[in-house]
């Protein structure tokens, strides 16, 4: 009796018997069911961890971007004595190889109010030539000019703010600092109007809520710091390697000073960002492989449902490879088109996301992704090629490795076992 023909690894009967068993007849319609809760499980833990992800991401960038365009990549402060020599010390750091700006400014916190409402505010008195640098004031001015900035005593106010106290460039804004004048009878608050020069909107609505921007002469005298200033803000090329900059800022200093970077001024908002991508991460996950163990489930249900089928394929001189290659394929299929479809799904909603946001918005009548409780105005999304591919990859694999059992199974059994199923 001569051997069988063998046929080579994922021949075309073994694919074609694998599409016959994903079109269940009738009375396999509950294993069909089973199928269709896979893929559905696996489409929409794909789709929700690539969205998920990218909203992660997104979020985290535009606040790096907010923050980082407005405060300084590195933080210089005085020590021993004030910065009292703070133009040369900042005309050295400007030299600086990688140094986009170094910005000497002069904070302090006061209290700004007009005859309909009052708020508390960050003060900030920076130069003109320095504050037209900072692009996300600069190029954000909604109302207004900062043309002149120096030479006048108006301030630039934040959009939320203007709208909290009903002000428009033009009207008059009016401070009060805890620290004014020394008198007999103790320091008294110091109360002063300005012109509100300019309006602008970063976006970021803690910022546009709580800055005001004063010249920096002005803020000298408003704070009694004529001869000094608070710290000297620098801008780098490359945020995330600021490392990089600390000894040559500190040689061109050429004074004892004390360092911040943004990592640390803004370490715990960051480090919980970070945590809570990489729990909702795992969680979601949970998503793919409850729909990996219902491929498991599904797949064992049709290897007992086909036990004759088995059988007639073993008798016939299908080889024990050629049985587990057929169901690996089966359930395989659920596992790859489910991913893939998930993938599509993800991208598209991504790329809509803020559309999305708008209409479920309108729809609920409700105000989703409040600007003031997430900080930004609108909802953002930015897809990692990385991440996205590492899903992708994660997903594809429990799918293959939740069809080994199940088609081993299959392959186990011979033809008059496979008959006991029957």
């Amino acid at each position: 009796m001569s051997e069988p023909v063998r046929t080579a690894p994922f021949a075309a009967f073994e694919w074609l018997i694998s599409a016959r068993y994903l079109r269940a007849r009738r009375k396999e319609g509950f294993i069909s069911v089973i199928a269709g809760f896979s893929f559905l499980g696996i489409m929409l833990g794909v789709a929700t961890l690539i969205i998920v992800m990218a909203v992660m991401n997104g979020f985290r960038k535009e606040l790096l971007d907010k923050i980082l365009g407005l405060n300084g990549h590195l933080l210089v402060q005085p020590l021993e004595s004030p910065l009292t020599d703070w133009k040369d010390v900042a005309d050295r750091i400007n030299g600086v190889t990688g140094v986009r700006l170094a910005a000497p400014i002069v904070e302090g916190q006061a209290l700004a109010s007009s005859p309909f409402n009052a708020s508390g505010v960050l003060v900030r008195g920076i130069r003109s030539a320095d504050l037209d640098k900072l692009t996300s004031i600069a190029k954000n001015i909604k109302q207004g000019t900062l043309e002149g900035f120096d030479e006048g005593q108006g301030v630039a106010i934040g959009r939320r703010l203007a709208d909290q106290l009903s002000l428009r460039a033009g009207d008059t804004v009016t401070l009060v600092a805890p620290r004014g004048a020394v008198t007999p009878m103790g320091t008294t608050p110091r109360i002063k109007p300005y012109k509100v020069a300019a309006v602008f909107e970063i976006g970021m609505s803690e910022y546009d809520s709580s800055f005001v921007f004063m010249p920096l002469v002005e803020a000298q005298a408003y704070f009694n710091r004529p001869s000094d200033v608070t710290a000297i803000e620098i801008y780098t090329d490359n945020p995330d390697k600021v490392d990089a900059y600390r000894k040559s800022v500190a040689e061109a200093a050429e004074r004892p000073i004390f360092m911040v970077d943004w990592r640390q001024r803004n370490s715990t908002f960051f480090n919980a960002l970070q945590v809570e991508r990489n729990v909702m991460f795992l969680i979601l996950t949970l998503i793919v492989l409850v729909a990996a163990l219902n491929i498991i489930s599904g797949l064992i249900m049709l290897v007992k449902d086909k036990g004759s089928d088995i059988a007639i394929l073993r008798t016939m001189g299908a080889t024990q490879g050629s049985i587990m290659r057929i169901f690996l394929i089966t359930g395989a299929a659920i596992g790859v088109v489910g991913t893939l479809v998930g993938f599509l799904l993800g991208v598209v909603v991504c790329l809509n996301i803020e559309t999305i946001r708008q209409f479920i918005s309108w729809l609920t009548n409700t105000e989703l992704f409040s600007p003031e409780l997430y900080f930004l105005s609108k909802l953002p999304a930015e897809i990692s090629a990385g991440e996205t591919a590492a899903v992708v990859i994660m997903a594809l694999t429990l799918s293959f490795l939740a069809t080994l059992y199940p088609s081993w199974r299959a392959a186990r059994l011979d033809p008059i076992e496979a008959l006991r199923y029957e």
